[in-house]
């Protein structure tokens, strides 16, 4: 039995049965949880702003699981890994780089959702040969408009999520109406299946920093996108207050060959309130 209490020799294919592991290189211990069945190549999820290995949706990773080796991961200072949170995503893409290589990795497909979007972006454009295919989900490009006013957004939403005794993602991710409120608290219930060996939650300065390398991302100068010749699927609701929905529309542009999914009434969160169509869809598109 291992630490959740899952035989050994099984393969385990729920997010909230995944046994925690960790790999230290370069000074730092990654936190990283591993599911599905190993061989081929693995899928790498890349997390959001603020979020650990339990802010992932069971609703996407277990489908996904059924037939794939997927690999979630803490970034260097966040949730169970050790070290200091970069405050470049640039800095972030490198620490990702070091990681996937410690495992003994060659190739991977990328799973990524906001922040973790910009770090798969700025990771396949120093390291094209490492990624085959890349799911770009309520994200935008390096210089995007308007991406450096998510520092206002967030804090603005976690004081309304605090004076309403909510989770702030509620707030965050999906739109406050008779469609967005119960999507939010159905998300919110799912991410907490898993009962025992839970991250640690991120500590202010970690969500801070992050914050601040998003805010000079969105300020910096683009990215050339068109040298990105893998396949791409990009994913968003049509009114992401967080990374305005307008950002997916721009990746699309530049990145030859995308596919491009944008959700009705549906906000940041719309991969996680359409999980139950999104999740096949991606488990097929990055079938092999």
């Amino acid at each position: 039995m291992d630490n959740t209490g899952t035989p050994l020799h099984s393969v385990v294919t729920s997010y909230a049965k995944a046994p925690t592991s960790t790999i230290t290189v370069e000074g730092v211990t990654y936190a990283y949880r591993e599911l599905g069945p190993k061989g081929g190549i693995p899928v790498m999820f890349f997390v959001h702003l603020a979020a650990t290995l339990d802010n992932w949706d069971p609703g996407i990773i277990d489908p996904m699981a059924k037939s794939r080796h997927v690999i979630t991961f803490d970034q260097p200072g966040v949730g169970a890994s050790t070290g200091q949170v970069p405050d470049t995503i640039e800095a972030m893409a490198d620490d990702a780089y070091t990681f996937i290589k410690a495992l003994g990795i060659d190739r991977i497909d990328v799973f990524s959702f906001s922040l973790g979007g910009m770090i798969a972006q700025d990771l396949t454009l120093k390291h094209p040969d490492l990624v085959r295919k890349l799911v770009l989900t309520g994200t935008g490009p390096r210089g995007g408009k308007d991406m450096d006013k998510v520092v206002g957004t967030t804090y603005r939403d976690i004081l309304r999520a605090t004076l309403t005794g909510s989770d702030p993602k509620e707030f965050l991710f999906f739109n406050r109406n008779t469609t967005g409120k119960p999507a939010a608290k159905a998300f919110i219930k799912r991410l907490q299946e898993r009962t025992v060996n839970r991250d640690q939650p991120i500590r202010t300065r970690a969500f801070q920093t992050q914050l601040k390398a998003i805010q000079a991302f969105g300020r910096s100068a683009p990215s050339n996108l068109s040298t990105l010749t893998h396949p791409t699927l990009i994913a968003n609701g049509d009114n992401d207050r967080m990374v305005p929905s307008v950002l997916s529309e721009d990746l699309h542009r530049r990145i030859k060959g995308s596919e491009l999914i944008i959700y009705p009434d549906s906000g940041h969160g719309a991969i996680f309130q359409y999980h139950a169509t999104f999740a096949p869809t991606a488990v097929e598109f990055l079938a092999n």
